[in-house]
């Protein structure tokens, strides 16, 4: 199995070092549904946002391996700050499909500088001389309120008519503006991750130039700035990206409840609830669940990266690896988090205590489509040699 590299130790440390930031500011953050500006900035400092960003723009190129294991770690203190440090930074591998001249304008400033965006529904893109004049309204943005860049997806349109490719499939652009260009709505109200702000994005008629924009399509190559092992992974970094939270946060729960076994003693009883037979059995559910759920996914990240170090794209088998090693580990973290709930008591449902945190978001992660219980039944389709719903196969 492959290991995370030198630069883990010292990015791990960094982590360690602003916890106490990310964990004072937590609270904060979820009620202003926005990562606090102190968060942000202790993470850019540490450089957890330039980790997966190639070495010519200012940044680390760190393998996948060390990426997830410090998203783990900051999803451990808080998994709103994990999960928009997994967007941005595991994320950038959707700027594969943009020319190098976009590239160049995206990342060629400040190596510390965030990345946001969402693919879906796609707005609708009209061809115009230079580039594309775009209007759409894209959900689930998270960390917009802090980016500097959007990346987007649209659908080519020939007046109203939806231009399609030689098999009938929708011809798609992904394509990137500065955050300035698009309106942001307040429209994330949820019971968890709150503090992602994961708004919704609006553009109306705004003009892309062709530079920033490219068409979504299996890559046969790399833009030369994107040149890499890490992007040869393409799709599937964000994709693997997802379960890093939901480790993160599930390992904190398991870690809160065993700080409560040895503090609570139970209504009506007598003992400790660290003596009680039910709460030691979910305990012991609860950590082999998470343990089985991590070796499967990094097993299947780590067959992956030995095939993008070789500068290959990742075959069939090694996709649907990676997909369902990621669901399995976000739905195995959710029934981690619900054993923990039950063996927590009336203290899982105290505000003041962290177990409900963890519930709610453990639970909001397993809605995300990249991530969801569905994409197991989507690889189930291919295992069976059916046609798949899941277009990013073909990524």
């Amino acid at each position: 199995m492959a290991t995370a590299t030198t630069l883990a130790p010292s990015l791990l440390e960094a982590v360690n070092q602003i916890a106490p930031i990310i964990r004072e500011n937590a609270g904060r953050s979820e009620r202003n549904r926005s990562l606090a500006t102190e968060t942000v900035a202790a993470m850019k400092r540490a450089g957890l946002y330039r980790m997966t960003k190639p070495r010519a723009f200012g940044g680390m190129e760190v393998d996948p391996i060390t990426a997830v294991q410090v998203w783990e770690a900051v999803s451990r203190i808080d998994a709103s700050a994990g999960w928009n440090l997994i967007i941005s930074s595991g994320g950038i591998t959707f700027g594969s499909w943009i020319p190098d001249q976009g590239i160049e304008e995206m990342f060629s400033g400040d190596p510390d500088s965030i990345l946001a965006g969402a693919v879906f529904p796609p707005g609708k893109a009209i061809p115009v001389d230079g580039g594309y004049r775009v209007t759409g309204q894209w959900p689930f943005a998270s960390g917009c309120q802090h980016a500097s860049w959007l990346a987007e997806l649209a659908s080519v349109y020939d007046g109203d008519e939806l231009r399609r490719d030689e098999n009938g499939n929708p011809v798609q652009i992904l394509f990137a503006m500065p955050a300035s260009d698009a309106e942001i709505l307040d429209t994330w109200h949820t019971m968890g991750l709150c503090a992602t702000g994961s708004h919704d994005l609006s553009v109306k008629d705004l003009f892309v130039p062709s530079h920033r924009a490219g068409r979504l399509a299996p890559l046969k190559q790399l833009p030369k700035a994107f040149d890499i092992p890490l992007f040869h992974l393409t799709v599937w970094l964000p994709v693997a990206s997802l379960a890093a939270p939901a480790l993160g946060n599930a390992r904190a729960a398991v870690d809160a409840l065993i700080d409560l076994g040895s503090k609570k003693t139970p209504a009506y009883g007598a003992a400790p609830l660290s003596t009680r037979s039910s709460a030691q059995m979910q305990l012991g559910q609860a950590e082999a669940l998470l343990g089985a759920a991590r070796a499967y996914f990094y097993q299947s990240l780590s067959a992956a990266w030995q095939t993008a170090q070789k500068r290959e794209f990742l075959s069939q088998s090694e996709k649907i690896a990676i997909q369902l090693a990621t669901s399995h580990a976000i739905d195995s973290s959710a029934k981690v988090v619900d054993l923990v709930h039950q063996a927590a008591g009336t203290s899982a449902i105290r505000l003041e205590k962290p177990f409900q945190r963890h519930f709610r978001d453990a639970h909001v992660i397993t809605q995300h489509a990249f991530g969801s219980i569905s994409r197991i039944e989507s690889a189930g389709k291919l295992l069976f040699g059916q046609p798949t719903d899941w277009p990013f196969f073909m990524m």
